[in-house]
């Protein structure tokens, strides 16, 4: 993560970039900092947005912008005005269309209209779902042309808000963190010509995207 706003210009004068939760969220964000901290890396023109978010309050255990909080901006002292929470608590359609108007307002966008974040975040759980984007979601998600769609989750908490695959495959960079136990299987599924894991069908829409994972094994293609 780090990296990656070092080595590269951003598409405007601030980053805009896209945070998921999960298990990994918390060890990922505290590595983050330490390494900030020691590396003095400056936060002053970052913009934070969410590629997810459960549709819970901000201080509920289950919210992303909640562990990021905790874990990212206030150790890093990260200015408040530059963090985009996604739930407002209206409903998640409304928090949805201004989650998307908030992100569009500060972000480049391309010919089709999609903005073009310069880094996103990802985990991916142990069906290969990505953001709130899951396995054997109606199709009409996978072809949305939304920026964000609020979704039902196959798991608890079951109302979410999430960045669509169009808007994903337009980012600059895309950063996927796999690790713990019982996700192998869907890493190697997602890796295969099948592709048929929101993870693989991410993989298939790039051109580039960036794995970090502990397990050790050659991918078959």
């Amino acid at each position: 993560m780090i990296n990656h706003l070092t080595a590269s210009p951003p598409t405007r004068e601030r980053w805009c970039i896209a945070l998921s939760g999960g298990r990994i969220a918390p060890s990922l964000f505290d590595a983050v900092v330490t390494e900030s901290k020691a590396r003095a890396v400056s936060w002053e023109k970052t913009e934070f947005f969410f590629a997810d978010e459960r549709w819970v309050p901000r201080d509920n255990d289950e919210s992303n912008y909640g562990v990021a909080r905790r874990h990212l901006f206030d150790p890093l002292q990260i200015n408040p005005g530059s963090v985009h929470p996604i739930y407002i608590g209206r409903s998640p359609e409304f928090d949805a269309a201004q989650a998307q108007a908030d992100l569009l307002r500060r972000t480049p966008v391309n010919a089709e209209g999609d903005p073009i974040l310069d880094l996103v975040i990802l985990g991916m759980g142990e069906d290969g779902h990505i953001a709130s984007l899951f396995p054997n979601a109606p199709e009409d998600i996978g072809r949305s042309r939304a920026v964000y769609l609020p979704v039902r989750a196959p798991k608890p908490p079951p109302e979410r808000i999430t960045l669509t695959y169009s808007v994903l495959a337009v980012a600059l960079h895309v950063l996927v963190v796999v690790s713990g136990p019982g996700k192998e299987p869907a890493l190697r599924d997602s890796l295969s010509t099948r592709h048929s894991t929101p993870l693989g069908r991410l993989i298939a829409l790039r051109k580039h995207t960036v794995l970090l994972t502990d397990f050790r094994f050659e991918a078959k293609t």
